[in-house]
């Protein structure tokens, strides 16, 4: 049984490009986090400040993303909202991974909380494996799921390890009275 790609780039040496693309977008995306939580530290103070930054980050990043690193398969398939929508709830962990190193340096490294970008670049960092993973499976696809089940099997899919999910069996519940006509049959 033939198998659907649905996700863009398969080789190596693409998904290789592709990485190196998110990481640009995320060099790009720190310095939008930086700059968002330099100019909203004095304001909202340093907590309030990280927050909102990560989601204008997060936001610029989806836009990069969408037309420049995955734009072999993100563009034309989804509405932008549902994406951008999809795209920060898909990177919920990555964000957990993110702001829950930069806190943690906060309360533990006091020279973060003089230079914050410090504890940013290190949050940035640590959000930036999963992101790409989950943003390549669940967001910027060539195909969008059509059912919960499609979905999972989407997200389990490792095409680098020759690991997928199952395909589900057939329905072949019609052809099971056919097969019995033909065998009642005396030619």
């Amino acid at each position: 049984m033939r198998r659907s790609r649905i996700f863009y780039p398969r080789s190596r040496p693409e998904i290789i490009d592709q990485f190196l693309r998110f990481g640009i977008v995320g060099a790009l995306g720190f310095l939008v986090d930086w700059g968002t939580v330099s100019l909203l530290r004095q304001p909202a103070g340093l907590v309030a400040a990280t927050l909102i930054a990560y989601f204008v980050a997060a936001t610029g990043n989806w836009c990069l993303n969408r037309f420049w690193t995955f734009r072999l398969s993100a563009n034309d398939n989804q509405h932008m909202v549902l994406q951008w929508l999809r795209f920060l709830l898909a990177n919920s962990f990555g964000f957990l991974l993110n702001r829950g190193m930069v806190f943690l340096l906060y309360a533990t490294v006091p020279l973060t909380v003089h230079f914050p970008a410090l504890a940013l670049a290190a949050g940035a960092l640590c959000g930036m494996i999963a992101n790409f993973n989950l943003s390549r499976r669940l967001v910027f696809r060539a195909q969008t799921p059509e059912t919960p089940l499609e979905l999972v099997q989407m997200a389990v899919e490792i095409p680098a390890a020759g690991l997928t999910a199952p395909e589900p069996e057939p329905d072949l519940s019609g052809l099971e009275n056919n097969t019995f006509r033909l065998h009642d049959r005396n030619d």
